[in-house]
């Protein structure tokens, strides 16, 4: 018997025997060559492995290597890899913890903070090939929710122990490479002869685990120097040793003991710890260098609007007083917008900014000058009369908040020593588990999915299919800026996507499963219900996650 299958990337519709796998049906459609670029398939809006036979009419659209979910589904199955070969060289009961993204790759601690000598690190990348050359299956398995906890059991993974008894099942779909199970957040790679390209290097204390660099995947992308990120992801660290939520599973169990209220307090106060010591860097460069703009720059949905407000409270507990502007409001009007390479509006462009009214409006402040503000609505579209006008005194400081406040193209005519810039970001450094991270992506495209809904009229579905084109446009227009800082300051709040599952879990089901926006949907779901609901009655009126649920103190 034969079934009718559609094949979305050549929009075609072939017959193929019914029980054939994923991988078998690439290989009638395309060379070996081409079909050795594919990683993983969406079936019918699903992410598959390749190995998946079907029995029925399905909709099948092959995912890319280089692509942003291939990219993942490699980077899942090399983390796998380094697991079994770092137990295989050091021992089963040695930890292998994934701590966070460093450019294409990502740092690893082996054995908590121990130094990792690099003669280790080379034995184990020696092992890492052998097992490539060996061509060993990477097997799903359904295995029974009891039986996967006493596997987790016998191989020490109280991580994943934690996850499970806060997320009971009657099954559970492991992974079974050479005998070693784990569970993994997504699709994996069918062997390890998949897995050519990486590298390893001792790096921090621990090893950076480098994957193929986007654009060209035979190759490692090389370690990117982000000193200042590597000290923000080393700083939430503590905050997380702190409060004893390295996971989400010790995360769950706080909130179902009661705890949440406590763990929000503590975590919005060391925040605000943080906030106080940056507003006294800044007060010391305002009286010893007489500087007067202040510069906030991250990507969307980094908090950078109420990042400004909760600074300028603390400068003015210092005696300044801070006087604020949103670059949002500085944007060309909607028919102005410049468009990407597939002719949508490029908001994250640094065109689509109204750079000579901004830099009158700037030089006339700084001058000493009254200043009409305007403000953009964004419904319409267009720049209206905000009806506020500014004017600066010798106590005043001048923050400026955009995407593109630390891009020099924006400020041509300030000298650099004359500005204090800062890099706000939401990286939480929260893991699923030991091998599995949380995306810092993902943070900022749930706040954005609840604000836009709430504050700009737009659905799930419309902020899912603009988020490519943000991200283009962040690798493009503010990450390349971000190591010119003078502070880099992380936003995220590790409990946050307990409060923003009960806002964004309703948006992401309203995603008609017909569309392509509905597979980031339905992986976002799966995201979220790792997750015990946290309600927000206790989260602070002055919280930078208030600026995406409402009920905030500030206005915007």
């Amino acid at each position: 018997m034969q079934i009718e299958v559609r094949i979305e990337n050549v929009d075609k519709k072939i017959y193929v025997n019914i029980g054939a796998k994923l991988n078998e049906i690439l290989r009638i459609l395309f060379s070996e060559e081409v079909a050795s670029r594919y990683v993983a398939a969406y079936v019918d809006n699903k992410i598959r492995e390749l190995n998946m036979p079907i029995y029925e009419n399905k909709s099948i659209r092959f995912v890319e290597l280089d692509s942003t979910e291939g990219r993942r589904v490699y980077a899942r199955s090399a983390i796998f890899l380094l697991q079994k070969a770092v137990r295989d060289v050091m021992g089963e009961s040695t930890r292998v913890r994934v701590m966070h993204p460093i450019g294409s790759g990502y740092y690893v601690q082996i054995n908590g903070e121990e130094v990792i000598e690099k003669i280790d690190v080379d034995r184990i990348k020696t092992r890492m090939h052998e097992l490539v050359a060996a061509n060993i299956a990477i097997v799903k398995e359904k295995i029974e929710f009891e039986d996967a906890i006493k596997l987790f059991v016998a191989q020490g993974r109280e991580d994943k122990i934690s996850l499970c008894r806060t997320r009971p099942r009657y099954w559970l779909t492991a992974y079974n490479l050479g005998g070693l199970y784990d569970y993994f957040y997504g699709a994996m790679l069918s062997s390890t002869s998949k897995i050519k390209v990486f590298d390893l290097e001792p790096f921090g204390g621990g090893v950076a685990l480098l994957l193929p660099t986007s654009g060209d995947t035979t190759k490692v992308a090389p370690i990117i120097q982000t000193d200042k990120m590597f000290a923000v992801f080393k700083i939430y660290q503590r905050w997380i040793d702190i409060l004893g939520v390295p996971t989400i599973g010790d995360l769950n169990e706080r909130i179902l003991a009661g705890e949440g209220g406590e763990v929000i307090k503590i975590a919005e106060a060391l925040q605000e710890k943080l906030f106080s010591d940056l507003a006294d860097k800044i007060y010391e460069q305002h009286d010893v260098q007489g500087v007067k703009l202040i510069l906030i720059a991250g990507p969307s949905s980094s908090g950078k609007t109420t990042f400004a407000k909760r600074l300028s409270i603390q400068l003015s507990v210092l005696g300044l007083q801070p006087r604020q502007i949103s670059l949002d409001d500085y944007f060309v009007e909607r028919e102005q917008t410049p468009l990407d390479e597939n002719g949508k509006y490029d908001f994250e462009s640094l065109e689509a900014i109204d750079i000579d009214y901004f830099n009158r409006d700037l030089a006339a402040l700084l001058a000493g000058d009254e200043v009409s503000l305007p403000r953009f609505d964004f419904v319409k579209g267009t720049k209206i009369d905000s009806g506020v006008k500014m004017k600066l005194n010798d106590r005043s400081i001048l923050i400026v908040e955009g995407i593109h406040a630390l891009n020099p193209g924006l400020t041509p005519s300030i000298e650099r020593h004359d500005k204090f810039c800062i890099y706000a970001s939401a990286l939480t450094a929260l893991s699923i588990d030991d091998t599995s991270v949380i995306h810092t992506t993902d943070n900022r495209l749930l706040r954005r999915i609840v604000r836009d809904n709430s504050f700009r009229g737009r659905t799930a579905q419309h902020t899912l299919s603009e988020w490519a084109s943000v991200r283009r446009g962040e690798d493009r227009h503010i990450f390349p800026f971000q190591e010119e800082a003078d502070v880099m300051f992380n936003t995220a709040l590790l409990y946050e996507f307990s409060i923003l599952k009960h806002f964004a879990e309703p948006l992401l089901l309203t995603v008609p499963a017909n569309t392509n926006e509905y597979a980031e949907a339905l992986r976002l779901r799966n995201f979220l219900s790792y997750f015990i609901e946290l309600s927000d009655h206790e989260l602070p009126p002055t919280s930078i996650l208030r600026e995406y649920l409402g009920g905030s103190s500030f206005s915007y």
